[in-house]
């Protein structure tokens, strides 16, 4: 039992010493592992924010779009073109497409 005692009091520094370097290598790898978790997560978050905003600009496209006159008149031009087709001889006439007032 005495030996036993004294193994264990000459080994205790070195196993102490042992532990401290494992700690200290575990906590560096940790904070290496947050770091690359933080530049992927801000990788993303720029990702992210390009997207909306393509998107953004897109739908502003598109409320254009359909704001605009242009689109009245590319469906009233759609519109002679069913009531045409419906038609059952077609005269030849022209579709006044230069007309300005709306229909």
């Amino acid at each position: 039992m005495g030996d036993l005692i004294g193994l264990i009091a000459v080994a205790a520094p070195f196993l102490m010493v042992v532990m401290i370097v494992w700690i200290g290598s575990q906590k560096k790898l940790e904070e290496k592992r947050i770091e690359a978790t933080a530049s992927q997560s801000a990788e993303k978050a720029v990702q992210y924010a390009t997207q909306i905003e393509q998107l953004n600009e897109r739908v502003q496209v598109l409320e254009r779009i359909v704001t605009d006159r242009g689109y009245n008149v590319a469906a009233q031009i759609e519109a002679l073109r069913d009531v045409r087709s419906v038609e059952t001889s077609d005269s030849g006439t022209p579709l006044n497409i230069g007309n300005k007032e709306q229909v």
